[in-house]
């Protein structure tokens, strides 16, 4: 008990060590743990691996690697991760706060690659001191249009459409769907993403409407031609098609709970490309199943890998597996931000950007 208390308290960021760690000229010889491979910004990977040590997660279990910790991964300073399902939590499980107290006092840095970073406990790491960055802005793109497609296949009914043409019924039984034109899109979270997506739509003829924590300015609503609408409510209870775009945190956590899908219209339908747990899934089947809205359309889920068995069963119901973001351009800028951010990280003590809950913490 008093060596962990010990051991918090040294890496405790304090006003001391928030103006920075002492400065070191150069990365080379430390030690940084890929949890998972680079697979494209070779180059990038080249040159860092040129100059620091390079450790491979070998672990096989959480156990194991929470023993290897202080084996095999000793002294390590920087640790890489990816945020895909099929990655390296399949071993180590989320950074939760058993597993940030157990690293090495030697890390310093935790680089997620991810736009959403809720498998790390950040506020864990930031009491031992260690700074956590994610990936901003690189992924609103490709996340803009996977949701501008599932918002789409939505109101269209598509996923309808191609459930009748899998069943060989072709079009004899499709019902009818709607136009995209004139009707209300009720964007929750307009930041990169959201912004994106409005423009997107735009396109389509939906009419833009927004929930945000604070308002954007005139000029950027006036370029998105997006309407500021102060109640979370008021929005869900006019909206055609209400998209999610928030991060997931206490919060937000079941933010489109039961009551909240029973105030959105019985033609509407939700899109969510943000997190799963922004909507309480078993509400939203029951929700889907006795028509309190007409349809979703899905890249996250409450408990991911796994997808409520219903989702995948239901006709009005489109799902995607967390695809948003798995593009090959998408994909390696997010690989380059990492590493270019952890090799800033290694070489001045601090990384260049952080998660927003660490904001000048460093």
């Amino acid at each position: 008990m008093l060596a962990r208390l010990s051991r918090t308290l040294r890496r405790a960021p304090t006003p001391a060590n928030r103006t920075g760690r002492m400065a070191v000229s150069s990365a080379a010889g430390k030690k940084v743990l890929f949890l998972d491979r680079i697979r494209l910004a070779r180059a990038d990977y080249d040159a860092l691996a040129a100059d620091v040590e390079v450790i491979h997660n070998t672990s096989a279990s959480r156990a194991e690697f929470l023993a290897d910790l202080e084996t095999k991964y000793a002294g390590v300073e920087g640790v890489y991760r990816h945020f895909k399902a099929s990655a390296s939590i399949q071993v180590t499980g989320r950074f939760d706060a058993e597993l940030v107290e157990r690293l090495p006092d030697s890390v310093n840095f935790i680089c997620h690659n991810g736009a959403g970073y809720d498998q790390i406990d950040v506020a864990a790491c930031t009491a031992r001191g260690i700074q956590v960055s994610a990936v901003p802005h690189v992924t609103d793109a490709a996340t803009a249009d996977t949701a501008c497609f599932l918002l789409l296949g939505a109101v269209r009914r598509f996923g309808l459409a191609l459930a009748h043409a899998r069943r060989g019924t072709f079009n004899a039984d499709v019902p009818l769907a709607h136009d995209p034109a004139g009707k209300v899109l009720g964007i929750v979270g307009m930041g990169g993403i959201g912004r994106a997506l409005a423009l997107r739509a735009r396109a389509f003829g939906f009419v833009i409407k927004y929930h945000n924590r604070t308002r954007l300015g005139c000029e950027v609503e006036d370029a998105l031609g997006a309407t500021y609408v102060d109640s979370l409510d008021d929005l869900l209870a006019t909206a055609d098609a209400v998209s999610l775009h928030c991060p997931l945190n206490p919060k937000t956590r079941h933010l489109l709970s039961a009551d909240r899908l029973r105030r959105m219209k019985s033609s509407a339908v939700l899109v969510n490309t943000a997190r799963g747990p922004v909507v309480d899934e078993v509400a939203l089947v029951a929700a889907l199943e006795d028509g309190t809205i007409a349809g979703a359309a899905l890249d996250v889920y409450e408990h991911e890998p796994a997808i409520h068995p219903r989702l995948l069963e239901m006709d009005n119901v489109l799902a995607l597996p967390h695809v948003a973001t798995v593009t090959r351009e998408t994909q390696e800028r997010m690989e380059e931000v990492c590493l270019r951010n952890l090799r800033q990280g290694l070489e001045t003590g601090k990384l260049g950007f952080t998660v927003s809950e660490q904001k000048g913490m460093f």
